[in-house]
Parts: C-alpha cells; structure tokens; sequence
C-alpha cells in the first residue's frame, strides 16, 4: 500500500474552468465593469455565498433570489461545451500511481459533470470530496481532512495540489504538504511553506 495520498483541487488545477465560471457572471450581469481575467484573481477558490455578496456590493443592489440557479445553469452550459482538462493533466495522472481523489469546493453535480466532461472521471471514481457535503469550505481545513480519513490517511500522509491561496490555506491548516499549481504566464505569491509547481 502507498503511503501517500495525493488530493487534488478541481477548478483551475485540473480542469480550465476558472474563466467560463466568471464568464457565466459576464454573461448573466452585463453591468459588471470587469474582464473575465480580473474576476479569475478577484474570486479564485473563493465560496460562491462569498463571492455573491461582493458583487452585490459592487453593484449595490441584490442579485434576484432565483440567481444561483440561473448562474449555476450558464456554468453548466458552459462546461458541456467548452470545458477542457488543464494542459498536460491527462499525462500526469496516467503516470499517477498513488492513491488520489479530488477536494472541490463546488457542489457535487457541478464536480461530476466536470469531471464526466473533461474525460478525467475514470481517474478517480468515486473518490471525491466536495464541500457542500462535508459542511467546510475553503481556507478551513475540514474537507481537506475529511477526505484524508475517507482515503485512509493521515493528514501528514497528504499532498494537496492547489490553484488558489485558499486552497493553500486549507492544506496547511490541514497538515498536509501543499504543492500550487501556478498557470503559465500567471504570477502567484509564495512563502516559504508553498511550492509552485
């Protein structure tokens, strides 16, 4: 048996969904002033419930009740016809031979269809973890540690590959080892404790 465990993010790690997810916000609220490359750093790995109420603060006025649904539907419209595995994620995890599942702070349907549309669903079957089931979103630790246990590991036992700062943030918090997977031409902060990879 392994004796690690790799656990991966999702949206922006290993699969290019960081920019129709903002795009759907482009799409639904054209009086948003912003490009879809301002949101991505603005809202990487953040809550949607966080993330909805800076936008009704930016635009001062509140988003219908109905609009979850309606971005939730634009994102997965997207998806279904644009969504693509991040360069070279296909390669890496053919050559993966440790245990792995995925810690997503999305809901469980969008994580799926993801998954399902960018062909990386038989990589992890049913080893993935999502924050709307565990009750702790992101910079928490608690799905990160969540799905340690679920795994059969010790957190110390764990490596997280990450997009955002947030995600970072859970990892370490967690005790695991945090690797963040920087996008080419994108810049990121790291301290002493965070690896780019």
């Amino acid at each position: 048996m392994a004796n690690i465990c790799i656990i991966f993010d999702l949206d922006g790690t290993l699969v290019d969904s960081e920019g129709l997810c903002n795009q759907a916000f482009l799409d639904l609220l054209p009086q948003l002033n912003d490009t879809v490359e301002s949101l991505i750093q603005r809202y990487r790995g953040k809550k949607l419930a966080s993330i909805l109420v800076d936008i009704e603060s930016r635009l001062c006025q509140s988003l219908p009740d109905t609009f979850e649904q309606h971005y939730r539907q634009r994102v997965a419209e997207l998806f279904s016809r644009e969504l693509k595995p991040m360069p070279g994620v296909l390669e890496m995890l053919e050559a993966t031979n440790f245990p792995k599942c995925i810690a997503s702070s999305g809901p469980p349907l969008k994580i799926r269809q993801a998954l399902q549309v960018s062909g990386l669903a038989p990589y992890f079957g049913d080893d993935i973890f999502s924050s709307y089931e565990v009750g702790s979103w992101k910079p928490e630790p608690g799905l990160f540690q969540y799905a340690a246990s679920a795994m059969g590991f010790m957190p110390s036992q764990c490596v997280v590959v990450e997009d955002s700062g947030v995600g970072i943030e859970a990892a370490e918090a967690a005790g695991m080892k945090a690797f963040q997977y920087v996008p080419n031409g994108e810049t990121v902060m790291v301290n002493k404790n965070r690896t780019p990879v």
